[in-house]
């Protein structure tokens, strides 16, 4: 008789939920690096670009 593997027991909301925020994540760090693209790749707005970027793509989550 083979034995019976037991699954474990997930929570697939909060897959979903972690799922949604690393897609969250990305489109943030895709944005942000447009920005530094934007202003000719010059250092030192590494913030800046993160937090505009950050504002951005959360408006846009919240209008969808």
């Amino acid at each position: 008789m083979k034995p019976v593997i037991q699954m474990p027991n997930v929570n697939l909301n909060k897959m979903s939920d972690a799922s949604e925020n690393l897609d969250l994540q990305e489109r943030i760090r895709v944005r942000a690096f447009e920005l530094f693209e934007q202003r000719g790749c010059e250092p030192g707005h590494e913030l800046e670009d993160w937090l505009q970027a950050k504002a951005e793509v959360e408006t846009e989550a919240v209008a969808a």
